[in-house]
């Protein structure tokens, strides 16, 4: 046997670090297989023997590495489709490059030190089937042929997570390696990263607790055994003789100094229904039901018990902003490039597509009251019923208690970009921007109660509170500057007629 292989350049790894962790989904999560055929238009990725739900190390990946370089750079400009180059001034270490490796351009990079497993769920996972819908934003009515429906994994499913660290011995900067490693990591803890399709319409939320941790020594003989011998595929607690378990930074002794470069304005109003409210599920029950029910998600109690909770979707808040977004556009200017850019665009012609830069939450709704209507539809001209026509929905409806959050994020946010959502947010606090669905007959109102609004800068962050009292008076703190905001806006939008 020739030795010509031993002769090649190869890694001394001198030490290995296991990482292993439950990831957790908060809401449903698209984990889409790209099949053209199914039983849905897009259907879940799943385990070929098992059948099981299947999260792909790329993905993971994927997810971790964007994190690592928004949070280092913060988040990329847009400039006729151009990737800004990212602000070096003083040559820091790309971290995202050094644990994940060279981007596939960079012929001359190093490979990735950090192995990341496939992960398949822990069971059978809960599937629901969500509807999407294009709306034309003239006539407000359903786009032909845009209807399709997406196949999500339910709150609550798990995935366990297993990473592996090599450290060369020519490495010169361990401490660096384990500082990237512990920020992507304190990503998933801190709720951050977000995975699989439509992150920014509130799916794909998770999270991980805490984590399980095995160093070993590989110059250390007895270490170097214990590793060869150690059972990746088993439960880590029976192993826990050399496992730490804990927060990662505590275990690796590692504490995040750089600041956060990523500037993002968030925005959390409370709200109380004022009436009815109705988003359409497409979900199908053997079980005898109205024609017409309110959308329902899987959610985890207090108890960790998994129960159908009534939900204000971030899919239909996103499309009832935009389209609000827009007429307040064409009021005052005649160019709908704020809201292209502030919602994303799609160009069929050119095939080209831009992501929407404002992050929309899913809400859970409590507190309310599921009552069934009855409806028919009349013949304008006899003034009769139609026949067949009779139907039958479930609305809910608010009681006093009855309370509606809506969170949204802005990434990369400019002062006029603010602006429009404060008047976004003015719109729904009077009950004169509804959401949901049946909107001509009154429903989906709702009141503003209490608004907290936070804009996070690499120097900083800034709060803004907006309260209303019982005689239904308003508090705000430093009106001026909110006042600033609103005047950028519409000096920016005047300025493209």
């Amino acid at each position: 046997m020739s030795n010509e292989r031993l002769k090649r350049s190869q890694r001394h790894i001198i030490e290995r670090i296991i990482v292993r962790g439950t990831l957790v989904l908060d809401t449903p999560t698209c984990l889409g297989s790209g099949d053209a055929e199914g039983v849905t238009d897009l259907m879940l990725l799943r385990d070929s023997i098992s059948s099981k739900a299947l999260l792909t190390g790329a993905s993971i990946a994927g997810a971790l590495r964007n994190y690592v370089y928004e949070y280092q750079y913060g988040y990329p400009k847009r400039n006729n489709d151009q990737e800004d180059e990212p602000k070096n001034p003083n040559n820091i270490a790309n971290l995202a490059t050094y644990l994940f490796g060279a981007e596939r351009k960079d012929e001359n990079g190093n490979q990735s030190p950090l192995i990341i497993h496939d992960s398949i769920s822990s069971e059978v996972p809960k599937v629901e089937i969500r509807d999407g819908l294009k709306i034309n934003s003239q006539t407000g009515t359903a786009d032909d042929k845009a209807k399709y429906d997406l196949e999500l994994l339910a709150s609550g499913t798990e995935f366990p997570l297993r990473f592996e660290l090599l450290i060369e011995e020519k490495e010169t900067n361990k401490n660096l390696l384990l500082e990237a490693l512990v920020l992507a990591l304190q990503g998933l803890e801190n709720n951050e990263i977000n995975i699989g399709m439509k992150k920014n319409r509130g799916f794909g939320r998770c999270h991980v607790e805490t984590w399980d941790v095995w160093q070993f020594n590989l110059q250390n003989y007895q270490q170097r055994l214990t590793w060869l011998l150690f059972d990746r595929e088993c439960n880590p607690n029976s192993q826990d003789s050399i496992c730490q378990h804990g927060k990662i930074a505590d275990i690796l002794k590692v504490k995040i100094t750089r600041t956060d470069e990523r500037c993002r304005f968030f925005m959390k109003a409370t709200f109380k229904l004022a009436g009815s409210l109705l988003i359409r599920s497409g979900h199908f029950s053997i079980d005898p039901v109205p024609d017409v029910v309110h959308l329902k998600s899987y959610r985890k109690n207090s108890q960790q018990l998994e129960k159908q909770e009534l939900v204000l979707s971030g899919t239909s808040l996103a499309g009832v902003l935009r389209h609000r977004a827009e007429r307040i556009v064409k009021t005052l200017g005649d160019r709908n490039t704020i809201i292209n850019d502030l919602f994303g665009e799609v160009d069929e012609e050119q095939k080209k597509a831009n992501s929407s830069r404002l992050v929309v939450r899913e809400s859970v709704i409590h507190n309310v009251t599921e009552l069934v209507q009855n409806r028919i539809a009349i013949d304008r001209f006899t003034g009769g019923a139609y026949h067949g026509a009779l139907f039958d929905e479930q609305p809910i409806f608010g009681k006093n208690g009855t309370r509606v959050t809506l969170e949204l994020e802005l990434r990369q946010p400019s002062d006029a970009e603010i602006g429009l959502l404060l008047l976004l947010l003015k719109d729904l606090w009077t009950s004169d921007l509804p959401v949901g669905g049946e909107s001509s007959i009154g429903r989906g109102r709702l009141e503003g109660i209490h608004a907290e609004m936070t804009r996070c800068t690499p120097e900083g962050k800034k709060t803004w509170t907006i309260k209303q009292n019982q005689n239904r008076h308003l508090k705000i703190s430093n009106a001026r500057e909110l006042e600033f905001f609103v005047r950028e806006f519409v000096g920016k939008v005047e300025a493209t007629r």
